[in-house]
This record gives structure tokens, sequence and C-alpha cells, in this order.
């Protein structure tokens, strides 16, 4: 029996419809911050809040990313997050923002992959990124190896690696041919196999215009992180299009950019929460990471002039005040940009601070909610008072 064609993606998964009166699609990036006071725990459970509220409100896709030795950032697994959040949804699309691919063997991420895809069909996408995600020595760590940019130069080749994984497709000969990624297209082959029609998608992500390039010539959809590249963005999107070749995955570009934005009831609020966040960037630029800092923590430091600068500097790309404020500003950003989905961030202390920015920026757009049914009213299958049971 011949193996099934997955080598091309559905385009719903992939491209996606606006909602609301947004003029492009609005997905979330879930860095899974950690605050002062509060645990990894505490942070986690508050992802699933922010999915399921994603999810209600009409956002598109939430993402997780990989970072590694950060005492704030507890996505230090992707994969394994990404199946807590498949059990506590059922329909938001679902995936790495990224997987960074030179700290992990291709066949280990077209496994883990394949075995979310299972988990959740037809909504799981695979981002993967170049860069570490850490610093060096982490890195060095995690790849059991000190010559790092060996990683970085061989990315084209992984990402051939993992493609050919996650389509069970090695030719004839090749050292791999026998091996197979688990649950996968193999299985389909197999007396009796069934296989899902799903692989999950892979988008490239960028900072630069690397993986821009690569992403147009491969004809893959492309993830820009505006959110800490905002001067390279325009750039990179422009060279993902020159670049573009249409593929069996997309017959034109797809571009979605990755953005900074805190919504509040209060301007100054915003502004005290954005504090916070920068303080913390400012640590971590310094050599000093930590957990997230609260406002009161951020308002009470003294800020040397080069910090005072790089926090002038920083702030410039987060887009944050009242909802109105936020969506102008989320608007302009599109239409420069050409963006063709913006996946929204929001870096604060309280985790009640950002569940509450995404209720906002939602409601900006008159996103429709699409969760639970309201009080009294029965859930869907199930019989109304009265009606006879089948």
């Amino acid at each position: 029996m011949a193996a099934p064609d997955h080598t091309t993606s559905e385009p719903d998964e992939i491209r996606a419809e606006a909602k609301g009166t947004s003029q492009v699609p609005l997905s979330v990036l879930d860095l899974v911050t950690v605050g002062a006071g509060r645990t990894a725990t505490d942070a986690l459970r508050t992802s699933v809040k922010l999915s399921r509220l994603a999810e209600d409100r009409g956002f598109h896709r939430y993402w997780v990313a990989e970072h590694h030795s950060m005492p704030g950032v507890a996505s230090t697994s992707p994969a394994v997050i990404l199946a807590h959040l498949a059990a506590h949804t059922t329909r938001i699309r679902l995936g790495s923002g990224g997987v960074m691919l030179p700290n992990h063997a291709p066949l280990v991420i077209a496994e883990q992959f394949g075995t979310l895809e299972a988990m959740a069909p037809g909504r799981v996408d695979l981002g993967l990124g170049r860069a570490p995600g850490t610093d060096g020595a982490t890195a060095a760590a995690l790849r059991r190896t000190d010559r790092l940019n060996e990683g970085a130069d061989d990315f084209p080749e992984q990402l051939a690696e993992l493609t050919r994984f996650l389509d069970d497709d090695f030719p004839p000969g090749h050292r791999y041919a026998r091996i197979h990624a688990v649950p996968g297209p193999i299985q389909a082959t197999s007396p009796g196999g069934v296989q899902s029609p799903h692989r999950p998608p892979i988008w490239l992500l960028g900072s630069s215009g690397f993986s821009a390039r690569l992403a147009g010539t491969l004809g893959l959809p492309f993830a820009f992180a505006h959110h800490f590249s905002a001067q390279n963005t325009v750039p990179a999107l422009d060279l993902y299009r020159e670049s573009f070749r249409p593929s069996a995955v997309l017959d034109s570009p797809y571009a979605l950019i990755g953005v900074s934005a805190l919504a509040t009831d209060d301007e100054k609020e915003a502004r005290r929460q954005i504090m916070a966040a920068a303080l913390n960037m400012v640590r971590l630029r310094t050599g000093r990471p930590g957990l997230v800092p609260t406002p009161e923590e951020a308002e009470a430091y003294e800020f040397s002039p080069m910090e005072r600068e790089f926090v002038d500097s920083w702030n410039t790309n987060v887009i944050h005040g009242t909802a109105d404020e936020v969506r102008s500003g989320l608007d302009d950003l599109q239409k420069r940009t050409g963006a063709d989905e913006l996946m929204l961030t929001a870096n604060a202390h309280s985790s009640d601070v950002r569940l509450r920015s995404y209720e906002l920026i939602a409601d900006a757009y008159q996103l429709p909610a699409v969760g639970e049914p309201e009080a009294g009213e029965p859930e869907a299958g199930e019989p109304e008072a009265g009606e006879p049971q089948a």
C-alpha cells in the first residue's frame, strides 16, 4: 500500500479568516511568564485560562515559545504544554512559536508533534526557529556541544530531515529510510492501518532575513518576531514575499507577526505594567534573568541612563493603553507591514491583567463570543427540558 500524501496542508490549517471588525485574524503568543511571588504552576494555570478565553473569543491560534534558563519564563517544553492545553480546548489551533530545532534531534520533534496531532487532530502547528532560545552556555548544555554555530548553519538540512520524518518519505537507500516517526504515516501502510489525513503544517520563525528567505524559497508560512526585532520587520517581510515560490503548502505568501500588546481600563495602568515588563528585559539583557517584577518594584527601581535609554526604545514597540488605543496601534501596524495575521503577546506581572487585556482587545474588535452556553441553555446535543431522551 502506498503511503498517503501528507505534504499538502488543508488551506484553513494555515490561512485564517478575520473575525469581528478586525482586518486580519488575531492570535495569541503565550510566553508562560512567571511573576514575582508566583509559581510555575500559577503560570501554567493562567495559560489554561488564557487558552480557553482565546478559544471562546475567536482568536485563531495559540502558540507557546521555547525558552531556557529564564526564571520568569516557564515555557521550556512546548510539546508538554501544548498537550496540556489540548486537553482543555476543543477548537483553537495550538502550536509552537517556536521549537528551536537546533536544540533537538529532528526525529524527536516529529514524534512529539505527531503525538500532539493525534491528541488534537487538525489543529496543531509546528513553528520552528534556528536560534537557541537562551544563552550560549545553556545552548551548549542542551545540544551537548560547544559548536553552536554548526547547529544554526545546519538548519536547512535539519528542517529537510524533520519534514521527511513527518511525511515518512526518505528515498530508498537513505540511512533513515527504515526509521519511522510514530504516530505518523507509517501506521497507514501497516495491515489494517488507518492514518489521519492531517499533519502539522510547518512554519518558519525568525527575527532577521535568514528564515524569511528560507520560508519564501520553500513556500512555507512565515512568522516574524516583531515584538523584539521591530526594526527588521518590514525588510524581513519584504524579503519573504520577494523570495516566495509557490509550493504544495501555499500558493502565495502568508506571514504573521508577533506583537507586544497590552490593553488596560486606564492608560496610566498600562504604562505601569509595561515598565515592569521592561525592567524584566533590562535584567535579562544584562545577564540577570529573574521573575517578572511587580509594577511597584519597577516604580521604585532607579534606572541608569543606559537602562533608561533601553527601556524607552523597548517600550516604543509595545502597543499599550486603553482598548481603543491598542486597537488603533494594531491597525496602524498591520497597514504598515501588510501582515496577514497578528499574534499578540501580553507581558505583565499579573495574570488578571494579562487575561483582561485579551478580553478588552476582543471587545474592541467585536470578536464574537463562541464559548459555553449561557446559564440555563442546554449543552450542544443535550435535550431541552421536557424533551424525550434518545
